[in-house]
């Protein structure tokens, strides 16, 4: 069954208040985007958003590519709750498309983060391969919220932005603190061309 839904390529800003609203992890500071979808209603409301961008860790690509530029992430996906059944991996399904027929990207990865209780059945459901886990890390508990330890390492201009600045005094002072996570699923899409 075809759903009744549009999928628009759109500006990170289009869809950053609505993934920060509907995403698990309530915010893109940090994430670098490449390529913005929005999944619309025949009502053409707002119902889903995708952000597909650099991988998050530095030199990850190559363990999936022999070239950076033929790897990108699935960095964020969000659809409200009340969409009808497979809308994920349909909306995942038609974003794939997209980049297949407008880029030259070979694989696209994205991770499940069991922290959150997610296996990745919509990746499984979009053909993704399951190529394995990540090792569990630590994360900086900060204002109620986790943020990876990399954070307070991000500069601009060669100096730490704000926001690390704030995140690591809070850690001196003993208001933030690490916590242990749990380890993600990894996925993998390869685009035949």
């Amino acid at each position: 069954m075809v759903l009744p839904y549009k999928i628009v390529p759109c500006e990170r800003s289009e869809i950053k208040n609505f993934i920060e609203t509907n995403h698990y992890s309530q915010s893109i500071n940090g994430v670098r985007s490449s390529y913005c979808f929005r999944l619309m209603s025949d009502k053409d409301e707002l119902i889903g958003a995708a952000l597909f961008g650099t991988l998050g860790m530095a030199n990850n690509w190559k363990k999936f590519a022999e070239k950076e530029e033929d790897v990108i992430e699935l960095r964020r996906l969000c659809c409200i709750d009340n969409t009808m059944k497979n809308t994920e991996s349909f909306f995942i399904s038609r974003c794939l498309r997209w980049l297949k027929q407008n880029t030259e990207i070979k694989i696209v990865v994205s991770y499940a983060d069991e922290n959150h209780n997610h296996k990745g059945i919509i990746y499984q459901a979009a053909n993704f391969e399951f190529i394995g886990t990540t090792s569990p890390s630590k994360m900086i508990l900060y204002n109620g919220k986790l943020y990876h330890d990399k954070t307070i390492r991000t500069k601009y201009k060669g100096e730490l932005k704000p926001f690390a600045k704030r995140i690591k005094e809070s850690l001196d002072k003993g208001e933030s603190k690490y916590v242990d996570t749990k380890f993600k699923y990894c996925y993998v899409y390869k685009i035949m061309k």
